[in-house]
């Protein structure tokens, strides 16, 4: 059951759900025919207008013809009667020399009368075939207006039928859009969005991205996830751009009205987790704002590598951004190169740090290890030249003791000892 507050009198009552469903159809499809209505004027006024815009430009057309080719007519009209003047001019001048010349040569004009009426004759002959061929052209000056009055009427006709058929056109369109608007659900306002980019890009997938891949992204484990992601790799299988795509739409009858910035902090998640470079929204929301409305739109001032665009822009934009990675695969090969090369430079430079620091640490143990022997050396040699010195002084004290030994006598042994005297002179005796 649903309840209801009656605006004037304030009273809630309740309604089951298929009341309640019949009265909010009755209020969309006043406001839906309205809206019809509207249109239907709207498409009127221009019919209307169109129509005024093409009989203004065709007798504006006509009036500069017919304008033209007056003073065309006027033009020849004065050089005919110019050309009269003159000829009577020179008629006038012929016959005035031709009295002259009777009254001095009176004797003279029976052989030359006949000359001159030839010559005359011929004069006049000439001027008659000049007007003929100006009135001719007169004609045909009045025939080609006649001509051109007959296309002008014809190319009015023809934009009448042309304005007319676009109108009955724009009316059967208004309402098939009239029958789609009142079956299509929300469900399917976001579906078919998602349908005609799909079928787009299938229309160009054999000839244009036969090694693309675009499929619906299926993946929800992270919480999230876009409509499709769009891949694409080179001759040697290494993916060289990724696209998340995100497609939004909503109703006209919708009550909360999305805005396309409403997406844009969920659609640069879904990217990131999809480790997608770019990201794209196809969206039909905003109708109205002329920025969405004027092409492709960057918004990266707000996330990285983020567009916002409407459907006829979908294929646009990704070859857009695909030739632009084509065209950086090169510099990023050239790139890898020289990194390639800073590599085996800096690996150069660390081998040749290591070999110096390997040296100098056996070095260092090689010096401490001689300065270890130099010492134990030095030890002995002044172990030994104790030992000498020891020595010497042991010959000395040898030398000494033999010394001594060669001098000891009897008288020296019994010396101040008179028992040994006595001993040694008894011997002696």
């Amino acid at each position: 059951m649903q309840e209801i507050k009656c605006p004037k009198c304030g009273e809630i009552f309740q309604v089951d759900e298929s009341g309640y469903a019949a009265i909010v159809k009755q209020v969309r499809d006043k406001e839906f025919s309205k809206e019809i209505e509207s249109r239907e004027a709207q498409f009127e006024s221009d019919k209307n207008n169109a129509i005024q815009l093409a009989k203004l430009e065709v007798e504006r057309n006509y009036n500069e013809e017919i304008s033209k080719k007056d003073f065309q007519i006027a033009k020849l009209e004065s050089d005919i009667t110019t050309q009269k003047a003159e000829q009577q001019v020179a008629i006038n001048e012929a016959l005035s020399a031709k009295d002259k010349e009777i009254v001095d040569l009176k004797n003279k004009l029976a052989i030359y009368d006949k000359d001159k009426e030839i010559e005359i004759n011929k004069l006049i002959s000439e001027k008659n075939a000049e007007i003929t061929e100006k009135e001719n052209n007169i004609q045909k000056l009045k025939a080609e207006r006649e001509l051109n009055e007959k296309e002008a009427q014809l190319k009015e006709q023809t934009l009448k039928d042309k304005y007319e058929s676009q109108l009955k056109y724009k009316e059967e369109e208004l309402e098939r859009y009239k029958d789609f608007k009142a079956r299509l659900s929300t469900k399917m306002v976001g579906e078919s969005l998602e349908q005609h980019c799909e079928t787009e890009f299938n229309k160009l997938r054999a000839t244009g991205f036969q090694n693309a891949y675009f499929e619906k992204d299926n993946d929800s484990a992270q919480g999230s996830k876009g409509d499709f992601i769009y891949r694409d790799n080179d001759e040697f299988g290494n993916e060289f751009i990724s696209i998340m795509f995100e497609m939004k739409n909503e109703s006209e009858t919708t009550a909360t009205k999305k805005k396309n910035e409403d997406f844009l902090k969920e659609l640069d998640k879904d990217r990131r987790e999809k480790n997608c470079e770019y990201a794209v929204l196809v969206s039909l929301l905003e109708a109205d704002n002329e920025l969405y409305n004027t092409g492709i739109v960057d918004m990266s001032h707000k996330f990285p590598k983020m567009y916002v665009i409407r459907p006829q822009f979908f294929i646009p934009i990704i070859t857009l951004l695909r030739n632009a990675a084509l065209n950086s695969i090169e510099y990023k090969k050239e790139l890898a190169i020289i990194k390639a090369q800073n590599i085996d430079v800096s690996n150069f430079e660390a081998e040749m740090n290591d070999f110096k620091d390997k040296f100098s640490r056996n070095y260092r143990i090689a010096s401490e290890r001689f300065q270890k022997a130099i010492e134990e050396i030095d030890k002995t040699i002044d172990h030994l030249q104790k030992t000498k010195e020891a020595l010497l002084s042991s010959e000395n004290n040898l030398r000494l003791a033999n010394n001594k030994a060669e001098d000891l006598s009897i008288k020296r042994l019994t010396r101040n000892n008179p028992t040994m005297e006595a001993k040694f002179a008894e011997l002696n005796k």
